[in-house]
């Protein structure tokens, strides 16, 4: 510091501009360190954990959530009515928003993050890599023009070479980036993707780069503060993606040696001192098979992995954020930084794994995480999960003193997770852990892509598990002939007709004069004896194997949890036979989910095919395209652009070929 004046900006409350997992996140070490919190919510977010656990909560939104917290104005105005003197922006929301910074200092309120200048300089994609080519730093071959129309932006991607990435300017999480492999794709890529964008992030503006062939996505941590001091904190592995977005992160990275770790931290902390930055950022690079990395971005703010740093380093990453808002030196030095272990971490998404991870929303009957591995949510059972915001709702994390042990206790925390209500990619998680690839530290960008049939949901595996749920089911209280031992009810066979996850299945149950169970399906017979049925937990025997199942029923929906993996069992009995409606064979397009119409591709009288894009609705932040379900003529549009729907109603309405009827 070199006898520097101590600029303090001292603050005693923090209002936190997010929501959910995040926000609690920051209220514990704000606590921690003797600091008041008050939480912002939308109305979907009114009944929210971090609304209940602040010490305040100002309401900041009406009809669209997820646009209530990017309303710069309106949390300024928390912060003042709540007598907050800082802002934590989290991170996505209003956490890169230049504007936002800049109306944080103008209000005199601080700004838990960079400075609105660094922001600008480092938050946009395009003027970030142009100042790291001034200072010589690798970067991805591309284009960050001004220029951004049609023909120029398919010129641009021609003289760069196929297969390039079109990334939103202002963007992060994997929005508004796509991946296109042709010319002739290009123009339908570049739409998708500035529309995301703008739904996003408030601005279409994209670039292009070179798509690097199954890259390593490695990021360096760095802080620096308003005296000139910056570290770095070692780079974590995000290489194992889905739509770009990261599913698994670790620190650190299998593939940085020691020599690498300090070439690329040493990149990144003269790139922060170049910019007077000033907080927690991260450096963004691709890292080749032949060891040359490529700068792609910096994030000026915490990031959602920031768990596996933490976990590695013993260092709180918070409360250096905090302490350095408030004015206080960087506490530690570079060589002070040290390393200890390594630590995997795992984003819990409630969305299908099986179906193109399509998201996924409605009420968790019943939440309950591990108690002996770092989880970070904001859930609860009972709580809604609504549609308008990023599918993320928990972390898991892991630390051991080698990477398979971390690995080790990671997939084990992941079996003891119970989220009945709402599907979520749990097993897709686990099969990821378990993969030999991923097993002996190689997996790449390319990871799932490259695996995605062996990391599929196999139906196969679930039959012990969903034969013991339908035992569940006739040995059900409103059933007690099944449980009372042999009896003239008993010796004919029951009926059953269920719905496992993966189509409707006619089963006969019989109980066996031995007080057993013989289940037939599709000529197969699957014998059981139960040994205890408790209230929330069943242990069966199969082929002389005794295993323990958690179990909840819910309505008419049973959910049965063995070795991690969560079957959603419906029964189907009593309802009537299923049309070709649910498949769109009927002509009617229903949405998938709950979401916002973001694009119409048809209009009424166009001739369509069957398998044809019809409309994009937009959920929990990801475009999803709508086809038709049959060929013909749309007779119909029964949505507007812009409107928000609820899962299963009608958008488009075809009236079928006669030849294809």
């Amino acid at each position: 510091m070199s006898g520097a004046v101590m600029k303090r900006t001292p603050f005693f409350k923090i209002l936190i501009a997010n929501r959910g997992e995040i926000a609690l996140r920051v209220m514990r070490t704000a606590r921690r360190l003797g600091f008041g919190v008050v939480a912002v919510y939308s109305d979907a977010d009114r009944d929210a954990l971090h609304v209940r656990e602040a010490d305040q909560a100002v309401r900041i939104g009406e009809a669209l959530p997820a646009q209530s917290y990017l309303k710069i104005d309106t949390i300024i105005e928390a912060a003042k009515a709540s007598g907050a003197g800082a802002i934590h922006p989290g991170y996505g929301f209003l956490a890169e928003n230049e504007e936002f910074a800049q109306a944080c200092r103008d209000a005199g309120i601080v700004f838990i993050g960079p400075s609105s200048e660094a922001i600008r300089a480092m938050g946009n994609k395009a003027g970030a890599k142009d100042i790291m080519q001034r200072a010589g730093v690798p970067c991805v071959p591309g284009y960050q023009g001004s220029d951004q129309s049609d023909a120029v932006m398919l010129a641009e991607a021609g003289k760069i070479g196929f297969p390039v990435m079109i990334k939103a300017v202002a963007g992060g999480g994997g929005r508004g980036m796509r991946l296109v492999a042709d010319a002739a794709s290009f123009p339908d890529a570049l739409r998708s993707a500035r529309s995301e964008a703008q739904g996003a992030f408030g601005d279409a503006s994209v670039i292009l780069e070179r798509a690097i062939v199954d890259p390593r996505h490695i990021e360096i941590q760095v802080f620096g503060d308003r005296y000139g001091n910056a570290i770095h904190l070692g780079e974590r592995d995000c290489s194992v993606q889905r739509r770009h977005q990261k599913v698994i992160e670790e620190a650190p990275s299998p593939a940085v040696s020691p020599e690498l770790r300090a070439r690329m931290g040493a990149v990144a902390v003269q790139a922060v001192k170049a910019i007077g930055y000033e907080g927690a950022g991260t450096l963004e690079f691709l890292l080749d098979r032949d060891g040359n990395f490529y700068f792609m971005e910096m994030n000026t703010r915490l990031q959602v992995e920031h768990p596996v740093t933490e976990a590695i380093t013993g260092l709180d990453l918070v409360e250096l954020q905090l302490r350095i808002a408030g004015g206080e030196k960087l506490p530690l030095r570079q060589e002070d930084v040290t390393f200890s272990g390594h630590a995997i971490e795992v984003r819990l998404c409630s969305e299908d794994a099986g179906h193109d991870f399509m998201p996924q929303s409605g009420r968790m009957a019943l939440w309950q995480m591990p108690h002996d591995i770092r989880v970070e949510h904001a859930l609860q059972s009972g709580s809604e999960i609504p549609p308008f915001y990023d599918s993320m709702i928990a972390k898991v994390i892991s630390h051991g003193a080698t990477r398979d042990e971390a690995r080790g206790k990671l997939i084990s925390g992941l079996e003891q997770v119970a989220a009945f209500g709402v599907t979520t990619n749990q097993g897709f998680l686990m099969d990821c852990l378990r993969h030999p690839v991923f097993a002996r530290g190689e997996a790449t960008t390319a990871f799932i892509g490259q695996n995605r049939e062996a990391l599929a949901p196999r139906a196969d595996n679930a039959v012990d598990i969903a034969l013991a749920a339908l035992v569940l089911y006739v040995t059900h209280p409103d059933a007690p002939f099944w449980q009372r031992g042999r009896s003239l009810a008993a010796t004919f066979a029951l009926g059953l007709r269920v719905d496992l996850g993966h189509g409707v299945q006619e089963i006969e149950v019989v109980r066996e004069r031995d007080g057993g169970y013989v289940a037939a399906r599709n000529g197969d017979r699957y014998s059981f004896a139960i040994d205890e049925l408790d209230r929330d937990f069943i242990r069966f025997r199969r082929n002389g194997l005794m295993e323990t199942a958690r179990y909840l029923r819910d309505g008419d929906r049973l959910y049965v949890l063995h070795r991690g993996v969560t079957l959603s069992v419906h029964d189907l009995t009593l309802a009537p036979p299923e049309s070709a409606a649910a498949a769109g064979g009927d002509g009617k397009v229903r949405a998938a989910m709950n979401g916002r119409v973001v694009a119409l591709l048809v209009k009424a009288g166009d001739k369509v095919a069957a398998g044809q894009p019809v409309m994009t609705l937009e959920a929990m932040k990801m475009e999803h395209v709508h086809t038709a379900g049959v060929a013909g003529t749309v007779s119909s549009i029964d949505v507007a652009e812009g409107e928000q729907v609820t899962t299963g109603k009608i958008v488009v309405e075809i009236e079928a070929d006669k030849q294809a009827a």
